[in-house]
């Protein structure tokens, strides 16, 4: 394993190869007009080895799609299914993306280097497989508020600007082209294993939960936990741990993800794939990111519903290897980790240290209240009362005397106003780029959301996780 502070050897290690056949098909890169780098997480980069590279090797590996030394000789287009807003879709897969490297990273951990916008595959449909550039634009921001709010999410890798003219019906057209890189822990969904239950494809489907467990470990068993000694169970213990962390996080950074389908979650509890994502304005949980969302399903304040739903959907298809009774015995931990999750971040986000879980569910029913009645942005509230301070009184107020702040170090905590991430924001930062080729004010944001992650430092994990 690497010094946590020295430098990351490139370590190659292409394990999906083991169950490739099966699960996703070889695929040839577009062959864009022109590869221009426009973002290269240099940070990202060097947790896998791979910030040595020049501009001109970066563009060549995430513009071309030269295959990296010892890596997969060919990119993969992965198959899957999915519920998409609760309708069961089997007609869906890598459509505009692939799995294109793995490496192993600064912890060991096994990481992929997946696409979006990269071409056409058998799943693309009636879709051209590019993506916006606008879209890139807004992928990088997502995932670095994300990031600096604690969020286990994927990183933006790499945005190349391809040189091509799309049309969308959902922005002004034509718009520019790119091609995006992230970094994984996985890209394992739900839905790959909807697909094997669809198929019956029983020995595949014990194939793809050795390959999860032996790379995404599981944690210790929970006590008195029934049917641990069977793989499918440790699994799905797992992944409600993952993903009840994942849920409490959404809430506490005030984000709307948008799109909650069983496609777009990830066995390892890592978001990913934003499209039509936002922070609130106000604490609302009816709040929702999608215009196409008329029910509001996957509106703010049901985001660990979804969650919660989906997970029962990989209970369900895991029923191809398990009995049912232990992986209901799974998915019924997911309330109360997801409070406990809930309290562990809230307090976290605020500066206090915690009073107990029952205690901090009462601060975080005080701040939610208050939130309500002021009409207050949440950014700017945990920025206001962080450690206490901001003056707050009645409820409130009495709750947090209680509480003991965190040493405060960093000067962002002594700036005038919070960093945030409300749509004005995003949209001037896009305008500046498209009107005027004017990179520095995505360039300073990101600067500025990492100072921001730097205050916070490392989320608090649950017990027994590292």
């Amino acid at each position: 394993m690497q010094h946590p502070d020295g430098p990351v050897t490139y370590r190659p290690d292409p394990a999906i190869l083991s169950l490739a056949g099966w699960l996703g098909d070889p695929v040839a890169p577009a062959d864009f007009p022109e590869t221009r780098l426009r973002f290269r997480n240099d940070r990202a980069a060097a947790s896998v080895g791979l910030a040595g590279l020049t501009d001109a090797e970066w563009a060549l590996h995430f513009g071309r799609f030269q295959p990296l030394e010892g890596n997969l000789p060919q990119p993969l287009a992965l198959r899957y299914h999915g519920h998409q807003f609760r309708v069961y879709n089997p007609e869906i897969g890598d459509g505009r993306g692939f799995l294109f490297a793995q490496m192993r990273g600064r912890d060991g951990r096994l990481m992929d280097l997946g696409t979006k916008g990269s071409g056409q595959t058998p799943w693309s449909r009636s879709g051209d497989g590019r993506l916006t550039l606008k879209g890139a634009v807004r992928e990088i921001l997502a995932t670095e508020m994300l990031e600096a709010l604690g969020v286990n999410t994927s990183k933006t890798f790499s945005v190349v600007e391809t040189g091509e003219n799309l049309w969308r019906n959902d922005e002004p057209s034509p718009t520019r082209s790119a091609v995006m890189v992230r970094l994984s822990h996985s890209h394992i969904r739900f839905g790959t294993f909807q697909r094997l239950l669809a198929l019956e494809a029983a020995d595949e489907m014990g194939a793809l939960i050795d390959y999860c467990l032996a790379h995404f470990p599981a944690p210790h068993p929970p006590e008195d936990a029934p049917g641990w000694d069977e793989p499918a169970i440790r699994l799905m213990h797992a992944v409600v741990e993952r993903m009840a962390d994942l849920a409490a996080s959404y809430m506490v950074a005030g984000f709307v993800h948008g799109v909650l389908n069983t496609d777009n979650m990830n066995v390892t509890g890592e978001s990913f794939d934003y499209a039509p994502w936002r922070w609130l304005p106000e604490w609302e949980p009816g709040f929702t990111a999608a215009y196409f969302d008329h029910a509001g399903l996957y509106a703010f304040g049901r985001q660990p519903e979804a969650l919660h739903w989906n997970c029962g959907q990989l209970a369900v298809a895991l029923r191809l290897h398990a009995e049912t009774a232990p992986l209901v015995a799974a998915l019924e931990r997911f309330g109360p980790l997801y409070m406990a999750a809930v309290a562990r971040r809230w307090c976290w986000r605020l500066g206090v240290e915690s009073r107990g879980l029952e205690t901090d569910t009462q601060l975080v029913a005080a701040c939610e209240a208050q939130m309500r009645e002021d009409k207050a942005q949440p950014d700017a509230f945990f920025f206001r009362h962080r450690g206490g301070r901001g003056g707050a009184t009645g409820a409130l107020g009495e709750t947090l005397a209680a509480y003991r702040p965190v040493e405060e170090t960093h000067p962002y905590w002594s700036e005038p106003a919070p960093q945030s991430m409300l749509i004005e924001e995003v949209e001037a930062i896009w305008a500046a780029i498209d009107e005027g080729d004017d990179w520095d004010p995505l360039h300073a944001k990101v600067a500025a959301l990492r100072r921001m992650g730097e205050a916070h430092g490392p989320a608090p994990l649950p017990a027994g996780h590292s």
